[in-house]
């Protein structure tokens, strides 16, 4: 028998972003793909809970990858961004009901370090050429991300809606290639199931959902609407250790607009998958605390860099009442 995971879904409450190399319109989402995984629509226990997420991504664009430019020259860029980054903050989860589920309110807090570099390539109409390499590093808080979810279990059956957006005053300047504000406003919304069996430590969890963005004013860009899938599978080895897999998949879906956007629809897509490990563990009579170290290897990028990332979370949140036998 394990112990039925329920602090684990406080870190699943935060909505997390961190710029890797540039803004929005570089190819970097206000949704941060691998985000959600295991436990992910799992109720917690009713009260505050508080977390802590590292998070290091590692990525590039080669220098292969041409964009179009009007005269029928192109620019050639090669892209490397990299980044520490720590999101922290509270949640607390209500314990009357709401619509028959769980409801929680969250927000969360990104600070940390961005290096990032491009070399880029312009040639000319006539077939001339300008290369240069220019690189930026910045340390500095990113953007505040509130976000309220609704959780329902049925048995081994767990259901999620969340809600969470982005509110864009982080470090931000549209002339420099690292930051950690993506300098404008975000909504996202979407829905998760886990399923979840105490008896024989299986778990599997798969969240959806969709990214409305508005207008950076400092660049005339819009991003389209991006949509996202987060999935996790995990054993429970005992009653405190599991191991597993996780993944995500990521693609814009409408095409990005306003006077800045020269490079056309520019949509944007990549997939990740690796492995997790977890463990739960009680700090005292009243609180229990959770650890997961994951990581991804990133594919089939298109108008994205890619490249890996390492997640290490870290939260504390109220001890569940009873054991589920």
């Amino acid at each position: 028998m394990i112990r039925h995971a329920k602090f684990a879904g406080a870190l699943a409450a935060f909505g997390l972003v961190a710029q890797a190399a540039l803004a929005d319109e570089g190819g970097v989402s206000f949704w941060l793909p691998g985000l959600y995984g295991s436990f992910a629509a799992v109720p917690a226990e009713p009260g505050w809970s508080f977390a802590t997420v590292y998070l290091h991504p590692s990525v590039s664009a080669g220098a292969s990858q041409a964009f179009p430019r009007g005269g029928g020259g192109r620019v050639d860029l090669g892209l490397k961004g990299r980044g520490d980054l720590i999101a922290f903050g509270p949640t607390y989860t209500f314990e009357q009901p709401l619509w028959g589920g769980q409801f929680a309110l969250s927000l969360l807090g990104v600070a940390g370090r961005n290096n990032a570099c491009v070399d880029a390539t312009l040639t000319g109409p006539l077939g001339g050429t300008l290369s240069g390499e220019r690189c930026d590093s910045r340390t500095a808080f990113g953007d505040l991300l509130p976000q309220a979810t609704l959780k329902w279990n049925d048995g081994t059956d767990n259901y999620l809606a969340y809600v969470t957006g982005d509110i864009p005053v982080g470090a931000y300047d549209a002339d420099r290639l690292a930051n950690l504000g993506i300098g404008h406003g975000a909504i996202d919304g979407g829905v998760g199931y886990t399923y979840l069996d105490p008896s024989t430590g299986h778990e599997f969890s798969i969240v959806g959902g969709l990214t409305y963005n508005w207008e950076n004013p400092d660049t005339d860009y819009n991003n389209g609407i991006d949509a996202h899938i987060d999935w996790g599978a995990s054993q429970f080895l005992n009653e405190h250790l599991y191991v597993g897999v996780a993944g995500y998949a990521y693609q814009q879906i409408t095409g990005d607009s306003g006077e800045g956007a020269v490079l056309g629809d520019f949509k944007s897509r990549v997939f990740g998958i690796g492995p997790q490990i977890g463990y739960n563990f009680d700090l005292n009579e009243t609180t229990s605390a959770f650890l997961n170290l994951k990581g991804y290897y990133e594919f089939g990028a298109k108008n994205r860099a890619d490249g890996w990332n390492v997640w290490l979370s870290f939260a504390v949140a109220p001890r569940a009442v009873k054991k589920v036998e």
